[in-house]
């Protein structure tokens, strides 16, 4: 089961992590995301979208 991490800044300015591991979120997430991030996420490589930063762990 794969698991999607988002790591970004909260409100208090304190860096906070999400981590979403169910499968119908993940490929919600994933079409929000151009072709070439999609490549990069399912390779293992850190993507960063306005301040937010994404991986995706096996």
């Amino acid at each position: 089961m794969s698991v999607l991490i988002r790591k970004y800044k909260g409100n208090n300015g304190m860096m906070q992590e999400e981590r979403i591991d169910e499968e119908d979120r993940i490929e919600r997430y994933m079409r929000l995301f151009d072709k070439d991030d999609v490549k990069k996420l399912e390779t293992g490589v850190k993507v960063v979208i306005e301040k937010d930063e994404w991986i995706l762990v096996p």
